[in-house]
């Protein structure tokens, strides 16, 4: 496969007139909307694009200090050890000894890898044992949990909700809604598609109309709410809002990707008429919702952002809409800025980046397919990228986002159902080194030296992770025969389709979702 190694070079402005990927601060005006302490409230087709899945006192009279964090000598990814010094108070519901907490998207990471071992290997025709499920409503996402508790974001008519779950019982322990009015333009699901993010006692979740709150673990009692779609002037995205916010220190980095006021007549969904405001990525203070800083004038897209540390330097990469953004989380500071996307209107960047060392990978399904970047304080330099007029690519990412293991990256390629393949490809040449067709798309999480492997129709495998073949260590066998695939994989029918949201791992129970429930299963016996 051959590829093609461009000098280093920094991209001009007009490039990143596109879709962003963390909320980075606009500061447009408005400001957020600091709630008084009160009980919680009770309250994909082939013309179009895909859908991207893809969440006590008054807030501004406290502050907590920094998370503690550790850079994992791996990765070189910020991994979160203690929550803030607010959440330290925060009672631990959980009387599983073993494992971590899974505080945020893609787990605490931020790379769909648990550190958790002794999974099950040997699985019996259902699965592994169901310990509890629960009924879903509209959304794409799958939560997280802290401290004993599972956090989850639908929406019910009217209604989105954060529902706060025992995470060993699925016992509900409050929610708090609000009203959305989000209508999908392309017909797919109208709740939210990012994951509730966990900080000590808070919890913020971003609504995919732009809603973003802030509420307390303890009990659901709002801190504070800003409208960025509102005090940014954001034009609605194909699928609304899709990137999760990552906590970093004091800051809440948000994906906004707002519009100046000429551009608030433009049709929903028409991107190729829209610019940017300089509110690609807001920070907010976490504690108070202030506007802290906004850069670029990317436009929003569904991939969350990520933190990393590259050789004692912190970063964090945001692909937005027109390409890969690589900033400074404390400062606001823009290193690079790396264009990459389809030329097509209705194109979508949705996979994280994935960073090892000092490269970070990028990876989408419209067309451009993967990029291996090297990381520099002035800028980056190309390893790789798959060839722009040639139809083999490396790997094309859709929704989920690839897993980093041993020098090798895992995942699903492919944009439909039809042509989606299971891939492993060498992360240093994007030589593909095995690829498995016929398995729909996918979205894999890594845990104890295997993939759990989780298909859109609900069909659930454990494969080994290795370059050296795809190999089924397990795989769940009940289901509907009529929506066998090769390989007599059956899917776990009441989970329903679609199942967009990759699996997540937490003091050994493992969540999955799909269209109507949600599972916890025991991976790990105590």
């Amino acid at each position: 496969m051959s590829r093609l190694r461009p000098p280093t070079v920094l991209f001009p402005p007009f490039v990143l007139i596109a879709v962003s990927l963390s909320l980075a601060g606009c500061g447009t005006g408005g400001g957020p909307a600091v709630l008084p302490t009160s009980p919680a409230s009770a309250a994909e087709p082939a013309a179009k694009p895909d859908a991207a899945p893809t969440a006590g006192s008054d807030g501004a009279s406290e502050r907590s200090a920094a998370s503690t964090a550790e850079v994992d000598p791996l990765n070189n990814t910020i991994v979160v050890l203690k929550p803030a010094a607010d959440g330290d108070n925060l009672k631990d519901l959980g009387t599983r000894t073993q494992g971590v907490d899974w505080p945020c998207f893609l787990g605490p990471t931020g790379d769909s890898k648990s550190p958790e071992t002794g999974i099950l290997t040997e699985w019996p025709d259902g699965g592994p044992r169901v310990v509890w499920r629960r009924e879903m409503n509209v959304g794409y996402g799958v939560g997280t949990v802290s401290k004993g508790r599972y956090f989850h974001f639908d929406r019910e008519d009217d209604q989105a909700t954060v529902y706060c779950l025992n995470s060993e019982t699925g016992e509900q322990l409050w929610k708090f809604s609000y009203t959305s009015d989000y209508e999908d333009l392309y017909g797919y699901s109208n709740g939210p598609r990012c994951s509730v993010i966990c900080d000590g006692d808070r919890v913020y979740a971003y609504g995919v109309e732009g809603m973003l709150h802030c509420l307390r673990a303890s009990d659901g009692q709002p801190q504070w709410k800003f409208d960025t779609t509102k005090e940014f002037g954001v034009v609605q995205n194909f699928f609304g809002v899709g990137s999760t916010p990552v906590v970093d220190g004091d800051l809440l980095l948000v994906m906004v990707g707002g519009s100046p006021a000429d551009d608030q007549t433009v049709a929903p969904g028409a991107l190729d008429r829209v610019s940017g405001n300089g509110t690609g990525i807001v920070a907010f203070d976490k504690m108070t919702g202030e506007v802290k800083y906004k850069i670029t004038d990317e436009l929003a897209s569904y991939a969350s952002l990520k933190l990393a540390v590259i050789n004692g330097r912190r970063w964090c990469f945001a692909f937005a809409r027109g390409g890969l953004v690589g900033f400074e989380p404390n400062t606001g500071k823009v290193h690079f800025q790396y264009p990459w996307r389809a030329d097509i209107l209705e194109s979508v960047n949705a996979s994280v980046p994935v960073v090892f060392g000092d490269q970070v990978f990028i990876s989408e399904t419209y067309g451009p397919g993967s990029s291996l970047l090297k990381a520099k304080p002035d800028g980056f330099d190309v390893v790789w990228r798959d060839e722009e007029r040639s139809r083999e690519k490396a790997m094309q990412t859709h929704w989920n986002t690839a897993i980093h293991h041993d020098g090798y990256l895992y995942g699903s390629s492919g944009r439909h159902t039809y042509n989606a393949e299971l891939r492993c490809i060498d992360a240093k040449t994007g030589e593909v080194k095995w690829s498995v067709p016929e398995l729909t798309r996918a979205s894999l999480m890594y845990a104890d030296r295997h993939f759990v492997v989780l298909g859109e129709y609900g069909h659930l495998w454990l494969i080994k992770a290795t370059p050296e073949k795809y190999e089924v260590v397990a795989k769940v066998k009940a289901g509907d025969p009529m929506q066998a695939l090769p390989g007599d994989i059956g899917p776990i029918s009441e989970l329903g389709y679609p199942c967009w949201a990759a699996p997540i791992l937490s003091h050994g129970l493992m969540y999955i979702r799909g269209d109507k429930t949600l599972l916890c299963l025991e991976l790990i016996p105590e």
